[in-house]
């Protein structure tokens, strides 16, 4: 009689239900890896834009290449240690991951701060621009006004030495000519001093004119940088425009004997245009929005690498999974940890010490499956299932008990049939 083989009932909602998340559930873990991979080569892209203002492009890409490794390295073992087993080991680990993380962040922030601040430190050159502008003509216009002033009273003590000339109250005319009215030498020669004045008056009013009308040329250059798309162009008529007032004002004041304050150097178009540089005074001018897109990828890498929690390099061969399964049935200790994973002593029981056993088999494989990721080592004394060894352990458990329950239906065939 041939023992029909024991099935394992697989129908029924429930059944179907959790082979989905099973499903769901693998096709994330699987998606984390390129994931991982996608987020580092950002990170990589933007900690290479920034270490390669400082040192050689291939030095750079070569320390950029092992520091993103440094971060997925060390954030997949960190899931699979435990301080408490080999504190050395785990401080090693965390210290190396801090230093790869700050590195990354602290380049990768020169791109984003690039990024983050180019309109910000273009509004503020313009602002500069303006305020420079702004203060060397309150020092024209201060200038113009004194200037005026100046020639205003010049223009009226000139016109009260004719008038007094023509009455003869001057205090210049000589007693033989007091109080003679009229249009004598002393009036001639005051009123060609007032005429003059008055001409001087007018000249330096149109002066003031043309100074007037290329201060308001300058002013809209200035506003129209910021919506302009000819900049270029723009900025050098600007220029123009500035010297100009510059050498108009500088004539008119030494014509008076008045001294201006010096002129502000103003930037280049190539400095007004200039893109950002990334060098550490970036840090003087901190910036909370590009900090945290730096870190937050960084975050992200490790986060995900973390929980991926994948450090077996490649699968056990079918007499490897035998040996396991037969090595792990002879530990005896085992209870559910604050983990919630299942977890055993591997230490030898008094028992055991007794009667001197020798525990070698198991403990080899137990060091097996610690290289390959498929256990975590707590402590000293104990060990820690991976997730990726329960289903294994699951499938030979399946196996024996189908095998066991097929052994006992032949044993009932052979009663009954006899």
């Amino acid at each position: 009689m041939t023992n029909p083989s024991i099935k394992i009932r697989s129908t029924g909602l429930g059944y179907f239900i959790n082979r989905i998340q099973t499903l769901f559930v693998s096709m994330l873990r699987i998606w984390t890896i390129p994931i991982v991979l996608m987020l580092s080569l950002s990170s990589g892209f933007t900690t290479y834009y920034g270490l390669s203002h400082f040192i050689t492009p291939w030095i750079a890409l070569v320390i950029t290449v092992a520091i993103q490794s440094i971060i997925v390295i060390c954030s997949l073992e960190m899931a699979g240690i435990h301080w408490k087993a080999n504190r050395m080991r785990y401080f090693t680990v965390v210290a190396s991951l801090a230093v790869a993380i700050a590195a990354s962040v602290t380049f990768s922030y020169f791109k984003f701060y690039e990024i983050s601040e180019q309109e910000t430190l273009h509004i503020n050159r313009l602002n500069e621009l303006r305020q420079q502008t702004k203060n060397y003509l309150d020092s024209i216009l201060q200038v113009k006004s004194q200037m005026l002033h100046q020639q205003k009273l010049d223009l009226e003590k000139a016109s009260l030495d004719a008038s007094q000339a023509y009455f003869g109250t001057h205090n210049q005319i000589g007693p033989g000519y007091k109080n003679q009215v009229g249009e004598g030498p002393f009036w001639r020669h005051y009123n060609q001093i007032y005429q003059e004045k008055k001409q001087a008056l007018q000249q330096q009013e149109q002066a003031f004119q043309a100074l007037d009308t290329n201060i308001r040329l300058l002013e809209s250059n200035l506003n129209q940088l910021d919506v302009t798309n000819d900049k270029e162009a723009t900025y050098s008529q600007f220029l123009k425009n500035y010297q100009d007032i510059q050498l108009g004002v500088n004539q008119l004041a030494s014509s008076m004997g008045l001294s201006l304050p010096d002129a502000p150097l103003l930037m280049t178009y190539k400095q007004f245009v200039e893109e950002v540089k990334p060098s550490f005074a970036m840090w003087r001018g901190f910036s909370w929005f590009a900090f945290a897109c730096a870190a937050m990828v960084d975050f992200f890498t490790v986060l995900l690498s973390y929980r991926l929690e994948f450090t077996a390099p490649g699968p056990l061969t079918i007499q490897e999974e035998e040996l396991v399964f037969e090595c792990l049935r002879q530990f005896t200790e085992f209870r559910i940890n604050e983990n919630d994973e299942l977890e055993m002593v591997i230490e030898k029981s008094d028992l055991e010490k007794a009667r001197r056993y020798s525990d070698w088999s198991r403990m080899f494989v137990v060091g097996l499956l610690l290289s390959r990721g498929f256990l975590r080592k707590v402590d000293d004394r104990t060990v820690e299932f991976a997730p990726n060894l329960y289903p294994l352990i699951a499938e030979k458990m399946s196996d024996k008990i189908a095998a066991l329950k097929q052994k006992a239906a032949a044993a009932a065939g052979v009663v009954s049939h006899e």
